[in-house]
């Protein structure tokens, strides 16, 4: 069952194929940095540094040299993001058509694409329909639908646009009712993140140069997000927090939950509720767009890398960057782990690929919330 990951980045739809089951054969992505962890959280899928434009399918076959049975990938969004700029000059907007071409000459028997829900505005749809009309021979398709990682279970609200596509000689058309049914309820920023709360700081190891590392030493169980996230050794990285000024420090303790700096536009998250969308932003050199960080429900600070992760359904587990910009780029470009499992899943039953019996561990798209410790939750009624 070997899949290619197109446009890879730091690995949230891979992982989401792993965890329904398949293999991740070869992932391919033009960006060092944000593909630097790759090969520590998927060793045994093969990473290739790659412009996508320039790659073709017959060089795609060779690198996996077995039978592909499918090709999943979110193309550089930033083109089409309702907050961006929307160039139509943007190259970026290429790379779309690019993931199609790649399709139509690998023919594997299903693909997955993700992007943001900016590309079915007018100004972007005939992109997407160009695109479209190289696999539509060959393909059913399904989409584009609109789905939030949310309703999957995640802990935040995150909207992306999804298209699926079943090869026709398979005869298995797949309906949105077969994504639908893997819905949950969303999970709580307390859920995901409560138990992170007074880690204790260790010391940097040879294996993970320049990473920090911290332990979580909070007793009582965590909930049934958070438990299948966990290390088995309670260990994990980038947790360091962010060191505000005093006049920052203040402004933030002035915001309750669920309510916005006035300045920084910084949310300040909720413990009964879910994150809004965790944003990468860019560089100067593609308009300096200000990823804003929310700030932690009880601490004056914005949310570190690990509680983003959390948030985001990535295991404790998974690194990012030894540097927190970078790291939250990773996380903001990614899809979410959740919702990929929900949907690979979702399509390994459909044509009878993958033995969909349920991990032990607990179910991370649960929130039952079992810790013992309730004063924690004190603000989580507001």
């Amino acid at each position: 069952m070997k899949l290619v990951d197109l446009f890879c980045g730091c690995g949230g739809f891979s992982l989401g194929a792993h965890k329904a089951g398949f293999q991740v054969a070869a992932a391919f992505d033009i960006d060092e940095t944000l593909t630097s962890s790759y090969p520590t959280n998927f060793p045994k899928t093969k990473l290739y540094h790659r412009d996508v434009s320039m790659l073709t399918g017959d060089e795609i076959a060779a690198a996996v040299g077995d039978e592909i049975v499918g090709i999943f990938g979110g193309p550089p969004c930033q083109g089409f993001s309702a907050i961006g700029r929307r160039s139509i000059d943007d190259p970026r907007r290429e790379l779309l058509r690019h993931f199609f071409r790649i399709v139509s000459e690998v023919e594997p028997s299903f693909f997955v694409m993700e992007n943001v829900r900016g590309l079915a505005y007018a100004d972007a749809l005939p992109v997407l329909q160009g695109a479209l009309a190289l696999v539509q021979p060959r393909y059913d398709i399904l989409g584009p639908h609109i789905w939030d990682a949310s309703e999957f279970g995640a802990a935040t609200k995150r909207n992306r646009m999804f298209v699926i596509g079943v090869r026709k000689d398979l005869e298995a058309p797949m309906g949105k009712d077969a994504i639908d049914a893997f819905k949950r309820p969303a999970s709580t920023v307390k859920a995901a993140i409560a138990d992170l709360t007074d880690a204790r700081e260790l010391p940097e190891c040879e294996e993970l140069p320049g990473f920090d590392r911290w332990k979580i030493c909070r007793r009582g169980l965590p909930s049934d997000y958070a438990w299948p996230l966990r290390s088995d050794d309670k260990v994990f990285t980038g947790h360091r927090p962010t060191v505000h000024t005093q006049a920052v420090i203040d402004r933030f303790a002035a915001v309750k939950p669920g309510n916005f700096d006035p300045i920084g536009r910084h949310p300040r998250l909720k413990w009964s509720g879910q994150c809004p969308t965790l944003r990468a932003g860019t560089g100067s050199d593609k308009g300096s767009y200000q990823a804003v960080r929310p700030i932690h429900p009880t601490e004056n600070r914005v949310i570190t890398v690990r509680e983003a992760a959390r948030l985001q359904g990535f295991p404790d587990s998974h690194i990012f960057h030894p540097t927190v910009w970078h790291s939250f780029r990773m996380i903001g470009n990614s899809v979410s782990p959740i919702i990929a499992t929900a949907i690979f899943t979702a399509i390994g039953a459909h044509l009878g690929l993958l033995d969909i019996a349920e991990e032990g561990g607990g179910d991370p798209r649960k929130a039952v919330d079992t810790l013992d410790d309730q004063e924690l939750f004190a603000e989580a009624a507001e």
